[in-house]
């Protein structure tokens, strides 16, 4: 039998994130210029059940029954067994590769669990479809994030720019994609820092707790923000999206998750030209993102890089639903 590999790309938040696990809405698009892939083999000279895991990005080389019961891979794998009803496969194994860079707000553990079920899933001759691979996935983010909003596993699964609400679109089977109409093209710098989405969640969450009445107020503008990023989404007005963007900058450093390595490269993105820049993700490291033109492209990556980015990766959204 040859074998099944299966793709799922990153993504970034534009506006939103933090705001979203409370109810707010957000906006995310899917960044295919990296990936998470995974490919099943079949073993056919070994004992049926038996599923060896390789994953060389993080060194790890075992069985699935020697992981961790609560370890994401070994959580997707026997996820993917109970929605096809199968105990015991054919002899496997699942070899786990990623371009996205690991805790730096671009998706990569929803990725992973989405290319993992898709190839898994064929692999055991029952494809899941989208919204069971979101759903199982969303179950793989608890362990990432503890309080997930279901963001990531909804634009990675379904690979489009996604107008999101927690608790509400997908429960309906009601994902709203965005019609963009014209180019909207983003640099995205790394800083280098891993920053594990849940910490800064929970610290979020510690401060909402603290005083609840402000926190809401930073979660409502942020709201508001979204609400108007979409609007200019679907009118191609990049300049008005710019402005947007560094709003929404200003309420994600008054809630206690940007960082100086962050702030230096908005700040070097937009004196190169961006018409507006932020972090994207989780914060406190990981990701910004700037949106330019053609012509400012080049020169905000340089400036990017000067300002001390360790990683430039681009995105272009447009017609994609």
């Amino acid at each position: 039998m040859p074998a099944i590999t299966a793709t799922a790309p990153g993504k970034i938040i534009l506006c939103g994130e933090h705001a979203v696990v409370y109810g707010q809405p957000a906006i995310a698009v899917p960044v295919s210029q990296v990936k998470a892939r995974a490919i099943i083999s079949a073993q056919p000279n070994q004992t049926r059940g038996r599923i060896n895991i390789q994953a060389p990005d993080i060194g790890l080389m075992t069985n699935l029954e020697d992981l961790p019961i609560n370890h994401p891979l070994a959580v997707a794998v026997k996820l993917v067994l109970g929605a096809t009803e199968i105990d015991k496969p054919p002899a496997l194994t699942l070899r786990v590769t990623s371009t996205i860079p690991i805790a730096s707000g671009l998706g990569s553990g929803a990725a992973v669990s989405v290319a993992t079920m898709r190839a898994l899933s064929e692999f055991l001759g029952k494809p899941l479809a989208d919204e069971t691979v979101s759903a199982l996935t969303f179950e793989v983010e608890k362990l990432y994030h503890g309080t997930p909003s279901g963001i990531d596993n909804s634009v990675i699964t379904y690979e489009k720019p996604i107008y999101f609400v927690k608790d509400r679109a997908e429960a309906r089977g009601e994902l709203q994609t965005i019609r963009v109409c014209m180019p909207f093209r983003f640099v995205i710098g790394d800083t280098g820092i891993a920053s594990p989405t849940a910490a800064a969640v929970g610290d979020v969450r510690k401060s909402w707790q603290a005083d609840r009445s402000l926190f809401q107020g930073y979660f409502e503008s942020t709201g508001e923000i979204v609400d108007r990023a979409r609007q200019v989404l679907e009118a191609g007005e990049p300049a008005a999206l710019g402005e947007l963007m560094d709003e929404n900058q200003e309420i994600l450093e008054k809630i206690g998750v940007s960082c100086p390595e962050l702030e230096q490269l908005i700040r070097a993105a937009r004196l190169a030209g961006a018409y507006g820049a932020k972090l994207s993700g989780g914060g406190r490291g990981g990701n910004m993102i700037a949106l330019v033109s053609k012509e400012t492209e080049s020169q905000v990556a340089s400036a990017l890089k000067e300002a001390g980015a360790t990683q430039i990766l681009y995105s272009t959204v447009a017609n994609l639903n």
